[in-house]
């Protein structure tokens, strides 16, 4: 009988060696998966059964200075996902379907590149629909179609009660940029958060935002919650009170109807600013909500210009408006006084080139304060050549012109006090006196903002204090002491007096309070001459200062004083303010 033993030897020793093998293979696995990769194990274990929720956080209220909501928060929802559960089972294809079914228009496309804006862990939340309302959303939940593996998030949305009438002022909200992120990389910001991206929105940023909060959960193998493992609400941004009041502000925005311009009215010893409109405006409650491209690019290149601020970026000739500075300025430096006389017969020579009055016939023999009265071209040709352009640059420069105010508002403009330093520059010209005869009736080369003749009018109003403008307290007053002898300003407010009480300015004084004030005209290489007032009231005791600027309005006699002199009743007067309102 053969022998068996040494093949049944052989074949026990294979198998034990395979099996020593196998047991040697799932050690060296085990060891690898359990000591050389333990943390990255755990922590996708960890990852597939943890779930962050991030709340955004809850803005703070923009309110005018009599309490009227000029920036609030509505709820909606958002349609949130784990990147996890969202990439299983054709998701997207069948919520864009659902959505659609229930006047929802979205694509699957639209969805995927929202996710790809936020996703940044496969275990963090991201939201594939926003701006849903309570309707909507209890009509989704309801529908058995709706994934559960998706959920609602209330969320905070910025509506604007004011729309059009301070779009300007508040700015808008909307959904972070790239590009701001990567600004803003240390600012706990993530994609798909609200950012301010104009007006006092952006100004004050910080203030407003709050805080973002976050909810942990932990969740079975179906992406239910079991538990919440711990929780940080949303904290609230702070609330601000402009010095807007939206009254006078709805009055400007009526006055300027069929207009293109700005009305601005300051507190003439503060510089706190009551209003600040700019015609054509436009509503800022799509932008915050959101807009197509066509939608925006339609916005920006609108030819009338509604986003641009006039009141604080237009940048205008100040046309006679500039001759108080003017004459100030020659008081202050002995060039002239209320003694001093000049005859104007409608226009006057310089070597070979004559300058026009704006009165063809002439004023006859003025003083500074006829010349005020009136208007008078020919009386600041000749005292504006006294004066010369670099002492004209100097009080230019004394009264803030030619820089920004200091506004408390992102895209103000710094306005052009332009010199022969400036001309050689720009043009590679040399300065000729011209050019200053121009620039002493507020015309030429010479630009500023509506904002910037408030602050001037300022000045002269309070006794000679340059304030800063402010919409909130949080920016705090700034007021400094103008070198000025205040017996010059005295002579000044006094021309300016006249201008209202019997000269060009007359309108402006219809309104049952007395108004101190200059007219203007600009010209306008683009069309018909631009129409400017600026003054203050009551006129022994000035409060407030008040400009309108009209773009192509042809006479500030006609057309901007009156408005000034509006304005100013309606926030002196009680009676004035109960009919407007």
């Amino acid at each position: 009988m053969p022998d068996f033993r040494p093949v049944l030897n052989f074949r026990l020793k294979l198998w034990r060696t395979a099996v020593l093998f196998s047991m040697a293979v799932l050690a060296g696995g085990l060891y690898f998966f359990q000591v050389v990769h333990a943390d990255t194990y755990i922590r996708l274990a960890s990852n597939n059964r943890l779930r962050l929720i991030r709340f955004p956080p809850v803005r703070g209220e923009i309110y005018d200075r009599n309490g009227a909501l000029l920036a609030v928060n509505v709820t909606t929802f958002d349609i949130m996902g784990y990147p996890l559960d969202i990439e299983k089972n054709d998701m997207l294809e069948r919520l864009a379907e659902l959505l659609s079914g229930h006047g929802i228009p979205f694509t699957a496309e639209d969805l995927s590149r929202s996710i790809k804006r936020q996703s940044w862990a496969p275990y963090r939340v991201v939201r594939l629909v926003g701006n849903i309302t309570l309707a909507q959303m209890a009509d989704l939940v309801a529908d058995p179609e709706f994934p559960r593996e998706l959920f609602p998030l209330p969320v905070w949305r910025r509506t604007y009660p004011a729309g059009s009438l301070a779009s300007n002022i508040t700015g808008y909200v909307g959904e972070i940029s790239e590009n701001e992120l990567r600004q803003f990389s240390g600012g706990n910001y993530v994609a798909g958060d609200q950012i301010g991206k104009n007006g006092i929105e952006r100004q004050y940023e910080d203030l407003l935002r709050g805080t973002p909060g976050e909810e942990s959960v932990e969740v079975d193998a179906r992406g239910r919650k079991v538990r919440t493992i711990d929780a940080r609400p949303a904290g609230r941004g702070q609330d601000l009170h402009l010095t807007i009041d939206l009254g006078a502000q709805r009055l400007a925005a009526d006055l300027m109807k069929g207009y293109r311009g700005a009305i601005v009215v300051m507190d003439a010893n503060t510089g706190e600013v009551l209003v600040l409109y700019s015609s054509p405006s436009y509503d800022n409650n799509p932008l915050a909500w959101g807009v197509s491209v066509r939608e925006w690019n339609a916005l920006l290149n609108d030819p009338e210009k509604p986003m641009l601020d006039r009141s604080i970026s237009g940048q205008y000739p100040p046309a006679s408006t500039f001759k108080a500075l003017v004459g100030l300025a020659a008081l202050e430096e002995k060039e002239t006084n209320t003694s001093v006389t000049v005859h104007c017969s409608g226009a006057f020579t310089l070597g070979n080139r004559t300058f026009r009055c704006w009165k063809r016939s002439g004023h006859g023999t003025v003083n500074l304060l006829k010349a005020l009265q009136e208007s008078c071209d020919v009386y600041f040709y000749q005292v504006g050549l006294k004066l010369g352009i670099s002492r004209l640059l100097k009080w230019c420069s004394l009264f803030g012109l030619g820089s920004p105010t200091g506004i408390d508002l992102p895209g103000e403009s710094a306005g052009v006090i332009a010199g022969p330093d400036w001309k050689r520059a720009r043009f590679r010209e040399s300065w000729f006196q011209g050019d200053t005869v121009n620039y002493s009736i507020g015309q030429g080369f010479l630009l500023t903002t509506p904002l910037q003749i408030a602050r001037l009018y300022a000045v002269i109003a309070n006794g000679g204090r340059l304030v800063r403008p402010h919409l909130s307290p949080v920016a705090g007053a700034s007021v400094r002491d103008l070198p000025i002898d205040r017996k010059n300003l005295d002579v000044i407010r006094r021309g300016l007096d006249y201008v209202v009480r019997r000269g060009t300015g007359r309108q402006a004084g219809s309104f049952g309070i007395t108004v101190a004030g200059k007219t203007g005209t600009a010209q306008n290489a683009h069309g018909d001459d631009h129409a400017l007032f600026a003054g203050y009231a009551p006129m022994d005791n000035p409060k407030y200062v008040a400009v309108a600027m009209i773009e192509a309005g042809l006479h500030g006699s006609s057309v901007a004083s009156p408005m000034v002199g509006e304005i100013l009743s309606y926030l002196l007067v009680p009676e004035a303010r109960g009919k407007a309102q």
